[in-house]
C-alpha cells in the first residue's frame, strides 16, 4: 500500500472518522486514535445514519486493549459541532459519499478505509469476536502507519 505521506508529514490537528451508523467501526477507531495521540489531535467519529448504542463485541475487544467505549454515544454527521476537520477517514462506501458531500466547501482531505463491518459476521460468541478483534487490529496499523506517534523530544 503506497502513501504521499513521509513520515515527517506533520499530524493533522483534527480528525473525524466515519462509518454507516457508528456503532462500530468509527468508535474503535476513535478510541485507537485518542489512546495515540489524545492531546495532540482533536477526535470525533460519526455515522451516516442513527445507530444504537456502541456494539457490545466492539466495546469487548477494545476493552481487551485497555480502551473503554461504553461512554460512547453515537452520532450522525448533522450532529458534529465542529464540522472544521484537516482529515475525514471513512470506513464505509456509504459514509465515503457523505464525508466527500461534507467537505466539498471545506478544506480538508478526505480517506477512504474501506473496512470491513465485523457485525455482518455470524456464528458463536469467540468466532464473533475475532471478527472484531481483526478490525481492531487492522484500525490499529492503519492508524499508526497514517497518524504516527512522534517521538518524545528532548530539549
Amino acid at each position: 500500500m503506497s502513501s504521499s505521506h513521509s513520515p515527517s508529514t506533520e499530524l493533522p490537528s483534527a480528525v473525524l472518522f466515519c462509518c454507516t451508523m457508528n456503532s462500530v467501526r468509527s468508535p474503535m477507531a476513535e478510541g485507537i486514535m485518542k489512546r495515540y495521540h489524545g492531546r495532540r489531535i482533536y477526535v470525533e467519529s460519526v455515522g451516516v445514519r442513527p445507530g444504537a448504542e456502541v456494539d457490545g463485541f466492539a466495546v469487548a475487544v477494545m476493552e481487551e486493549i485497555g480502551i473503554d467505549l461504553t461512554p460512547h454515544r453515537s452520532r450522525i454527521f448533522d450532529e458534529l459541532e465542529d464540522s472544521s476537520f484537516d482529515v475525514v477517514v471513512s470506513l464505509s462506501p456509504e459514509a465515503q459519499h457523505k464525508a466527500v458531500d461534507m467537505v466539498r466547501w471545506m478544506a480538508c482531505e478526505v480517506e477512504f478505509w474501506n473496512t470491513f463491518d465485523p457485525s455482518l459476521v455470524e456464528g458463536s460468541r469467540e468466532i464473533r469476536l475475532e471478527a472484531y478483534r481483526k478490525i481492531r487490529d487492522e484500525l490499529i496499523d492503519k492508524i499508526l502507519a497514517r497518524f504516527p506517534v512522534p517521538h518524545m523530544q528532548s530539549g
